[in-house]
């Protein structure tokens, strides 16, 4: 299996779990015009890599991300620079369109994507993440909602998943106020699954938890996964539907044989990638 070699992004293999590191500490892993392309490669590698069973997103120093690297949102207006402003304002909604796909390539991964955050997590971090499966926290942590400082609003993910994730009353709070949100509330309305005390910690324990998902069946985790986000966006009708249709296809595999065979073997089950 080739890893790719990115700029912005360093990618490491620890058995059947990826890490998939922010990597520009010295600007806080801020996302430039790189990283936001580099994201998208990054999960499409690993939605199709066969031996990765799930994955750990992470950032390098002492921050887990800044958000959009305020040099390429400077730079947006000379991007779409036509003399037609229709035109241009065209052209600025498909680069807006395209950014939000970048985040939405982690949202698409097969696999389930942990996101382990320390230090800050501001502005597009937060649409970043909003992404992942789930979201563990070291102490010391700061959300923040930051678009509406910089006079703007979010627009690549944040109001449409957050209030999937945390009341709908606090995320609107967030929105609005632009306030920081530490480890404890963070955890307290929900938005990440657990705290813990350093960054070191954190990393060793979504690590664990990323490690017990790769042991399962890989068919039944991918399933899972489509189900949930599925029923996020449906009627519960339409999921149980769709359930149905997808185990129509899927439940009969060498998974569930193995599973039962490891059962009355009393071993660990084997899964093929």
């Amino acid at each position: 299996m080739v890893i790719p070699q990115l700029t912005t992004i360093a990618i490491e293999l620890d058995g059947s779990v990826a890490e998939v590191r922010l990597n520009r500490p010295e600007r806080s892993n801020a996302i430039n015009e790189a990283m936001w392309q580099e994201l998208r490669a990054a999960f499409v590698w690993a939605d199709t890599a066969r031996e990765v069973r799930a994955v750990i997103l992470s950032g390098a120093g002492r921050n887990f991300c800044a958000g959009i690297d305020l040099a390429m949102l400077a730079g947006v207006g000379q991007v779409v620079a036509h003399a037609d402003p229709a035109r241009s304002r065209e052209t600025l909604r498909r680069v807006i369109l395209d950014l939000q796909d970048c985040l939405t390539s982690v949202e698409r991964c097969r696999k389930p994507v942990l996101a382990a955050i320390h230090g800050a997590c501001i502005g597009g971090a937060i649409d970043l993440v909003s992404c992942c499966d789930m979201r563990y926290a070291a102490a010391g942590v700061q959300f923040s909602v930051r678009e509406i400082d910089v006079g703007m609003t979010a627009d690549v993910g944040t109001l449409q998943r957050l209030p999937k994730l945390i009341p709908d009353g606090i995320a609107r709070e967030l929105a609005y106020t632009g306030r920081s949100v530490d480890a404890r509330e963070a955890q307290q309305i929900g938005l990440v699954n657990q705290t813990f005390d350093t960054p070191e910690l954190l990393h060793a324990g979504v690590l664990r938890i990323a490690r017990e998902i790769a042991a399962k069946s890989p068919l039944a985790i991918r399933g899972t996964k489509e189900m949930l986000n599925y029923g996020r966006d449906h009627s519960v009708a339409d999921g149980l539907n769709y359930v149905a249709t997808w185990n129509a296809a899927m439940l009969l595999s060498n998974d569930l044989e193995e599973t039962a065979a490891a059962l009355r073997e009393r071993r660990p089950p084997r899964f093929v990638d």
